[in-house]
């Protein structure tokens, strides 16, 4: 069993089609292209726009995408992990419906919620079921529609989030390939300064909650950039250290993608060139659980087998952490 690590072995993706530039959101909220460009490093979002669809429309979509490319039978899956912050409903698992919506009939499913960090969490917890021995293959999505939940007149929320959906397959390697290590951490002083306040068991939706805009992100933007700067940069420099890794070992840099600056200070307090780091924010914005599998999906061909790969990430609660782990193979 102390012989298996956990590789991940494909990845899918999936995007809405609507964009949303900075030029559009010039016309809704009192911002400029370049105000956004310079502070965030965004162009453009995508927008889940059609009614009564949610993340698991955009989970099943990334799924179908992994589960093409690799001809991957979903009976074969054991179980599917859905890390999203902004699930299609309480109580009833936004994982449990895309398993059976894709076909993984023999898997057991449940979400994992750890705000941006979620697929990084996500990641160490599919990994630990595949170092186990007792599963074969985990399907690892990170989705969200932040769509709903930003007020679109707040321009300290709006212009940063988007929506999207990425999946990673977790299997056993047996050459040393796969997740290395982790540095996991969280402190409960972030709670007031990125949240939603009501539609919880704090305070249910009510009347007045609605007419107050209490079922949008809140975020104290000034605060959170202190902590996630910091917070991001310190982990991937001890994990770093942890494993005797020096700037040119490190191959690529996987941050999640929430604020260009955040990244850039990342990378720099790694010692890593511009080139090994892997930027699609102008994309996307911020897809808050996607950010990760996005880059992954996106840069695939560009990742190499027995590259080292740094993920980082930063979230509400506060959440953070960085991952090292060595990619298994080439894309054909």
């Amino acid at each position: 069993m102390s012989n298996i690590t956990a590789a991940i072995t494909a990845v899918g993706s999936y995007v809405p089609d609507f964009v949303l530039s900075n030029q559009v959101l010039e016309t809704l909220v009192d911002t400029n292209d370049e105000w956004i460009t310079t502070r965030t490093g965004i162009k453009e979002r995508r927008l889940l726009k059609e009614e009564g669809k949610g993340t698991s429309f955009l989970a099943i979509k990334a799924a179908q995408n992994l589960i093409e490319k690799r001809n991957l039978d979903p009976l074969e899956i054991d179980l599917v992990l859905v890390a999203t912050a902004t699930p299609d409903m309480p109580v009833a698992s936004t994982a449990v419906y895309v398993a059976t919506q894709i076909g993984a009939t023999n898997a057991f499913a449940y979400d994992l919620q750890a705000a941006c960090s979620s697929f990084l969490y996500g990641m160490s917890t599919a990994a630990a079921y595949i170092q186990s021995g007792r599963y074969k293959k985990v399907l690892l999505i990170g989705a969200d529609k932040m769509s709903s939940i930003i007020d679109y007149t707040d321009r300290a929320t709006c212009i940063i989030f988007g929506d999207g959906g990425g999946a990673v397959l977790f299997e056993p390697n047996y050459e040393g390939l796969g997740l290395q290590d982790e540095y996991l951490r969280s402190d409960g002083i972030g709670r007031e300064f990125l949240k939603i306040d009501a539609g919880g068991s704090l305070l249910p939706p009510s009347e007045e909650t609605v007419k107050n805009k209490q079922h949008f992100v809140f975020q104290d933007g000034k605060t959170v950039f202190k902590y996630a700067v910091s917070g991001m940069a310190d982990v991937s420099e001890k994990i770093m250290e942890r494993n005797h890794l020096t700037h040119d070992d490190v191959d690529w840099l996987l941050a999640h993608q929430a604020n260009r600056r955040i990244i850039d200070a990342t990378a720099s307090r790694m010692g890593l060139d511009e080139e090994k780091v892997l930027i699609n924010i102008q994309k996307y914005g911020n897809t808050t659980s996607a950010t990760l599998p996005l880059l992954m999906s996106d840069f695939e061909n560009k990742l190499k087998k027995g590259d080292n790969l740094i993920f980082a990430a930063f979230g509400g609660g506060f959440t953070w952490g960085a991952i090292y782990l060595k990619w298994a193979y080439d894309t054909k």
